[in-house]
């Protein structure tokens, strides 16, 4: 006797119809078949099941049988066990006292992964792999180019690179008529790279939720928002300073200056422009959180540290510089200052919160 066993080892006809598996006998694989073909059309289990049914009608010189066996969604080692269970079930159905044989009608390598668990419980004459032969039509190959082309994300990806470098040569030649520097095969490369290196570290995600941000902070009237733009201001004359600082000082050292000067100067130049950024970004994060309702009396220790980091790091670069001023007891001065005030701002916070607890939100209540 031969059993033309159908595998759909990822159960796509258990979730996607109300067919209890394995599915035996010819009319209720073909019936489980169509139901299937309803449910989902693009199923590729469709074709094993029709299959089955098609070599269940074929072979007439002796005695057939067609069964359906899955697995589970995950088509794990688990999956596999499943099939063998199943495929134990089927056999001890068939009510012959024949031999049977098994004819293992699958789509594709993935269902073939269990033929050794098959295999186990009854001979294997076959292998038949279903594969739809439109599949391998040009007219197919066209389809799905347009259908993947069609997604707005896979576009992007494909299309805006290869445009990108399709415009290589039409500027080139454009700046070669033009007699423009001959960088300009260098500025759409960077141009390429820096596209490709956004899609992969997903940037562009990162900069619609600070689009978003931004927009919902102009709303809503959040303070952080001028806050934030005069800190990055303040950001950039910090570091313009610092490296006019560098630049002085390697003037007035013949050129020459060490690698910890260097980092000295950018430091002492910056960080008074950065110690106001820092201060202003926090205040108005302060004042935000004041009118939310969520005010913590912790929350003004972030300034105080802010100018407590900033005086040390001026007293240790200033001393790391020699200025006339930065002497040994400047740099001891500038560290205590910087300590006392942390821990001042700290304790007298804590007290303060303590004293005067948060009130309960009206949401709580």
């Amino acid at each position: 006797m031969l059993l033309v066993l159908c595998v759909d080892l990822d159960d796509d006809l258990g979730r996607k119809t109300d067919h209890d598996t394995p599915v035996i006998g010819r009319e209720r694989v073909e019936r489980a078949a169509v139901d299937l073909a309803t449910a989902d059309p693009e199923d590729s289990d469709v074709n094993v099941c029709f299959e089955g049914c098609h070599l269940y009608d074929r072979i007439t010189d002796e005695t057939v049988e067609v069964a359906v066996v899955t697995g589970n969604e995950r088509g794990d080692v688990a999956a596999n066990r499943e099939v063998g269970d199943e495929v134990d079930t089927v056999l001890a159905s068939l009510a012959t006292g024949e031999d049977v044989r098994a004819l293992v009608v699958t789509d594709g390598a993935q269902d073939e992964s269990v033929i050794p668990v098959i295999r186990s419980r009854v001979p294997i004459d076959g292998v038949r792999r279903v594969v739809v032969r439109q599949a391998q039509d040009l007219e197919s190959m066209y389809y799905t180019f347009k259908q993947v082309l069609s997604d707005p994300e896979t576009r992007g990806t494909i299309l805006v690179p290869l445009g990108i470098l399709l415009l290589i040569y039409p500027v080139a030649v454009l700046a070669d008529l033009l007699k423009l520097p001959g960088s300009t095969l260098g500025v759409v490369s960077a141009l390429l790279g820096l596209y490709i290196l956004a899609r992969g570290l997903a940037v562009e995600r990162t900069i619609d939720r600070v689009v978003e941000r931004a927009r919902t902070s102009l709303f809503t009237g959040r303070v952080t928002l001028v806050t934030y733009v005069v800190a990055a201001a303040l950001l950039v004359v910090g570091g313009v300073t610092g490296v006019d600082l560098v630049e002085t000082l390697r003037a007035t050292a013949g050129g020459r200056l060490g690698p910890g000067q260097t980092l000295a100067a950018l430091v002492n130049g910056a960080v008074e422009w950065f110690a106001a950024a820092g201060v202003i970004a926090s205040l108005g994060r302060i004042t935000d959180e004041y009118i939310a309702g969520d005010f913590r009396w912790r929350y003004l220790n972030a300034p105080f540290y802010v100018i407590a980091i900033a005086v040390v790091l001026h007293g240790v670069s200033a001393f790391f510089l020699a200025l006339p001023y930065a002497d040994l007891a400047y740099l001891a001065a500038a560290l205590a200052g910087g300590t006392l005030l942390g821990l001042f701002s700290t304790l007298a916070f804590a007290i303060a919160e303590q004293r005067a607890p948060r009130r309960p939100d009206s949401k709580a209540a």
